[in-house]
């Protein structure tokens, strides 16, 4: 997404710069950038984003490829017999799990780094939304992992496929169709607006920074947004990488699209 290696990362000086330039650049009132209304709903095909604790999430449309390396926790009787994000009743004794951003009804293979061991679980859910933690696994898929005990547990989350027949949760690992996705192209969502000008000038500030700097156009059938978006990538891992930069200039409402 930079243009120049030198760019990697921020130095203390652009992160203070940078807040300050949106702010003449947009209005004379300095409020951190925001959208002027939450983002839109999803366009056809796309899951739609979502928002928790003051940040956006944006479910990615097909997980191929999806490898994730961080923390796993686990959630049992203070949320059984209580529905998932999928519309499930949350069985803690099924192997299940909750992910941020992965398709409902994806397979993952969850491996433990600590102790090797692995096992094979079912995305009904959404979560983890505490500190570094990319799942949320049920009691019974921690028990295996043996991460029970401590509560959480370094992991290798990998995506495996999805559920045969959507209409029928099934919690036997073997009935999933392999994954067969593309790669897909994904960008940031910095801030979507009503009015054009605004995002252009947006886009003329990222632009100093940041490569393919531009605005989506939506329509909803009754009002236009202009959405601004930056960066292009093929590998989810890599702008999830970034994510974190954006968030440190002052963009802590952007989030993650898969176009």
């Amino acid at each position: 997404m930079k243009k120049h290696p030198a760019y990697n990362r921020f130095s203390g000086l652009i992160k203070l710069a940078l807040p300050i330039l949106l702010c003449m650049a947009l209005t004379a009132g300095c409020a951190r950038m925001r959208p002027d209304t939450p983002p839109p709903k999803a366009i056809p095909g796309q899951p739609k984003p979502y928002k928790v604790l003051g940040q956006w999430y944006q479910p990615i449309s097909h997980a191929g490829g999806f490898q994730q390396d961080g923390i796993a926790s686990w959630y049992g009787d203070q949320f059984h017999g209580k529905k998932t994000s999928n519309g499930e009743i949350y069985d803690m004794h099924a192997m299940t799990a909750a992910h941020k951003t992965l398709p409902l009804g994806t397979w993952v293979r969850v491996y433990n780094k600590k102790n090797e061991k692995e096992v094979v679980v079912r995305i009904n859910d959404r979560g983890p939304f505490v500190g570094n933690r990319i799942i949320d696994l049920s009691y019974t898929a921690a028990k295996k992992l043996d991460m029970v005990g401590p509560g959480t547990a370094p992991v290798i989350v990998v995506a495996l496929g999805a559920s045969k027949d959507k209409s029928r949760p099934t919690d036997t690992p073997t009935e999933f169709v392999p994954v067969n996705y593309d790669a897909g192209t994904f960008t940031f969502q910095v801030g979507a607006f009503k009015n054009r000008e605004n995002a252009e000038r947006l886009v003329q500030t990222l632009s100093r920074q940041y490569e393919n700097a531009h605005i989506s156009r939506h329509d909803t059938g009754q009002e236009t947004f202009y959405r601004v978006r930056v960066g292009k990538y093929t590998s989810l891992q890599q702008i999830m990488k970034e994510e974190s930069l954006l968030a440190e200039a002052g963009f802590t409402d952007s989030f993650i699209v898969a176009e």
